[in-house]
């Protein structure tokens, strides 16, 4: 067995590795850049190694840092986990010839799968069912436009060396072939510095069903079923699980005996994942299931096999890199239950599903679920590499029941001031064409309206708001009524702004219904609720006699300054515009929120500011 293992990666994979290494007493080793530095793979590693500057191409990339690194320390093997040089044929054989252990398949399997239309060539000689297409190497204009119409319209254009969405163009018409087919190829030559493409037959219900297998170098492959990862956004995997929904006995005998057959006409060692692409108008139905591609690593959806299987697959890489046989045969593999996962992202739906980077103050993803994480409260999400914050797994008994398990803990995230697509993911969840498994991989897309929430704070939002200060207030000073009513003397209220708008907000309770949760500081509130974050800027507080409260004036989002309307020592009257703030093409003017003087001013017009930077002090009016 390994005795000391490195993990040529980062962030929630790695710390994954680190988890079942530690469980098998195999010491590890992590390798970090700049960025990575105190991350959380690094804090939770035996040993860790610093491999270069923050750009994954200096860093995570450079096959030659990270062999390095495993002599250094003495690793005796590798593991590559998901993306960077995971599915590197190159880097594979590198290490091997380095003597070291490569915790994956054969150089020569990764290099069979690596282009998708030979991988295609080699499926349907091994006698796997192949999507209906054109794979010559005649890539003439004249050629593929002929073979685009043998095959019928709407065709799809993908890149042979094509991965993650990219190189992928779906024509509707002729006459617009041409064009489709020259886009294609100039983002494949940037992307891939390969712009040969093939030829699919558009499905025009797909559902996207893989089948994980796995070998060892004694001739063993079995599978362990099927997932459906059917929604994604822009090709993109969003929630994935296992079983299939709608997937038959006879199905998925099929299917996953075909996924066999197309591992072992590679000689295929280690985890991998047969990709397959259904036609879905008439259910699922074997004569209708295609061959895409293979994915030659472990997926960042495999934990809901390992839910429903009982199997740690990060075990098995390890042991059959070890030269142990699989542990398990066919027959005694089975499907228990159903398991779902939705991969929580550093973005803003409201905003286009941008990145959001920055430092995680708050962060509390609950206690329910298995929970794949690669940060903690306090780190950082770097501009830097992929910007997903964690994995929420979870089991049930049945489908309904997972997906009530899975939406309710997207509804508890609480992450701030990062924003992320926990409210999106639970909005999937809820939509009833998800319940009742009406999917195809354009789900997404045909219903992104109803799924991104709006990220405007409605009335129960504001009184959440100002309920939360009342709390605290309450809390600090014990001569504070508790229970406070509305309209009742004496009362708490609250001057609060969110996204440019002001309101004085009288407390209801010092009770939180556990409609939301939050917190308060002396600048805002946090409002958490439905997997959304919703920021108040505190601009008075008191007992209705309009005593002041902290005067900072912080940026609500990052920004550029576009115009400053007053000078440091300069007096103000409540609600008079100090400033406007320019993001995400709009304009937020940021007012005074009493009488008073302009203490400090830090902000400067034509200024690029972060989210919660101090831009100016109003110090109120003394009475």
């Amino acid at each position: 067995m390994i005795q000391k293992l490195l993990i040529a990666n980062r962030g929630e994979i790695a710390c994954r590795i680190i988890r079942t290494a530690r469980e098998m007493d195999i010491a590890t080793v992590a390798v970090y850049s700049d960025a990575d530095a105190k991350a959380l793979h690094v804090r939770s590693a035996d040993e860790a190694v610093h491999i270069g500057p923050s750009p994954a191409a200096e860093s995570y990339l450079v096959g030659e840092k990270i062999i390095a690194a495993a002599k250094e320390t003495g690793a005796e093997a590798i593991h590559p986990g998901y993306g960077f040089l995971s599915e590197n044929a190159g880097f594979a054989q590198a290490v091997i010839d380095a003597g070291l252990i490569w915790v994956g398949p054969k150089p020569s399997s990764i290099e069979a799968m690596g282009l998708k239309d030979a991988a295609k060539k080699l499926m349907r000689e091994a006698g796997v069912p192949v999507t209906p297409g054109y794979e010559g190497e005649d890539q003439s204009v004249e050629r593929l436009k002929k073979e685009a119409d043998a095959i019928g319209y709407p065709v799809l254009i993908k890149a042979v060396a094509g991965g993650g969405g990219k190189g992928m163009r779906k024509v509707d018409a002729a006459a617009d072939f041409e064009a489709a087919l020259e886009s294609c190829r100039r983002e494949a030559k940037a992307s891939f510095s390969n712009d040969e493409v093939l030829l699919e037959k558009w499905i025009t219900s797909p559902r996207h069903i893989e089948v994980q297998v796995f070998g060892d170098s004694h001739g063993n492959v079995v599978h362990l079923f099927e997932r459906d990862c059917s929604l994604q956004r822009r090709h993109q995997k969003v929630i994935e699980e296992a079983p299939a929904p709608g997937m038959d006995e006879a199905t998925r005998e099929e299917i996953c005996a075909a996924a066999v057959r197309a591992a072992k006409a590679v000689d295929y060692e280690g985890a991998g994942t047969i990709e397959f692409i259904a036609d879905a108008s008439e259910g699922l139905r074997a004569d209708r299931i295609f061959f895409m591609e293979m994915n030659t690593r472990l997926q960042v959806e495999h934990p809901v096999t390992e839910e429903i299987t009982g199997v740690d697959l990060v075990e098995w890489q390890l042991r059959v890199a070890s030269g142990e046989a699989i542990p398990l045969k066919q027959e005694e593999l089975s499907i228990n239950g159903w398991a779902i996962e939705a991969r929580l992202y550093a973005e803003d739906p409201a905003g286009g599903f941008l990145p959001s980077t920055g430092t995680l103050d708050h962060f509390d993803l609950g206690v329910e679920g298995r929970i794949e994480i690669g940060v903690e409260e306090g780190d950082r999400i770097s501009p830097f590499y992929d910007p997903m914050v964690a994995k929420l797994v979870v089991w049930g008994e049945g489908r309904g029941e997972a997906i009530d398990q899975l939406a309710d803990l997207a509804e508890s995230v609480e992450i701030w001031p990062v924003k992320t697509n926990a409210a999106f993911i639970a909005n999937c969840l809820r939509d009833e064409d998800f319940e009742e498994a009406n999917l195809d991989t354009g789900f997404i897309e045909a219903k992104i309206d109803s799924l991104v929430s709006s990220d405007e704070a409605d009335d129960q939002i504001w009184q959440c708001a100002a309920d939360l200060i009342a709390l605290a207030e309450a809390e600090e000073h014990e001569d504070l009524p508790i229970g406070l009513r509305l309209n009742a003397p004496g009362m708490l209220a609250a001057t609060l702004t969110h996204k440019g708008a002001t309101r004085t907000v009288s407390a209801a309770s010092t009770e939180i219904d556990g409609f939301a949760t939050g917190f308060v500081d002396p600048a805002r509130a946090v409002v958490f609720a439905g997997g959304q974050s919703f920021v108040f800027e505190r601009q008075s507080r008191g007992t209705g006699t309009g005593a002041a409260g902290d005067g900072a004036i912080l940026a609500p989002m990052p920004g550029k300054v576009i115009a400053v309307d007053v000078a440091k020592g300069q007096a103000v009257t409540t609600g008079q515009r100090l400033m406007v703030l320019e993001a995400m093409k709009m304009e937020h003017a940021l007012t005074a929120p009493f009488d008073g003087t302009v203490n400090e001013l830090s902000a400067s017009e034509g200024a690029q500011v972060q989210v919660e930077a101090v831009l100016c002090v109003v110090e109120p009016v003394e009475e």
